[in-house]
């Protein structure tokens, strides 16, 4: 709770570093974990990934960064898409609540439902590239989006280890509820 504390009160002044002065590899790696809307996304996929279990484990989080990488590359090339900012906060919520209700769907409709929240994050860091290096900058926000996920799915997976069968998935799934409420708070906020 704490670190969340933390998180939520980082000023939006600071939350992406200049390439010029950083590197677009630092700037690309910045950029999610500077972002209370995408912290809190990430981490939630790595939730429900570790509730769902097995495969999931890994190729939920992977078809998440690969479909970002897609998004970004989208705008990279000038292709507009509409409601990105309400794409991301709704992400929060709908990725919290799947990790809440631990919903229970084969991977590859995990994969489609988060993949379809990711075209719109690898999008918006498209549009704030600025000056950063195309390749270097998507290479940082990936490797930052994967340490996230894994975040989320070693919270979940420790928690389940902690507390043991129905306890741990219990907390897990309240993790997921403080996910979405977050996310309808930054709405709210926002």
């Amino acid at each position: 709770l704490a670190a969340f504390a933390f998180i939520a009160s980082a000023s939006p002044a600071f939350a992406h570093l200049d390439p010029g002065e950083h590197g677009s590899f630092m700037a690309g790696f910045s950029h999610p974990l500077f972002g209370t809307d995408h912290i809190l996304a990430m981490v939630a996929v790595g939730l429900w990934a570790a509730l769902l279990g097995g495969r999931s484990l890994w190729l939920v989080p992977l078809a998440f960064v690969g479909t970002m990488l897609i998004g970004f590359l989208a705008a990279m090339a000038g292709v507009p898409l509409p409601f990105v900012e309400p794409a991301i906060l709704a992400s929060v919520v709908v990725i919290g609540l799947l990790a809440a209700v631990a919903l229970n769907v084969p991977t590859g409709v995990a994969m489609a439902m988060v993949g379809f929240f990711a075209f719109f994050h690898g999008h918006a860091h498209g549009d704030e590239i600025g000056n950063a290096g195309a390749y270097a900058y998507a290479a940082g926000f990936a490797v930052a989006t994967a340490f996230l996920h894994a975040a989320g799915v070693a919270i979940g997976i420790f928690v389940g280890r902690l507390f043991g069968g129905n306890t741990g998935r219990a907390v897990t799934r309240a993790a997921g509820a403080f996910t979405a409420l977050g996310g309808v708070l930054l709405a709210i906020g926002g």
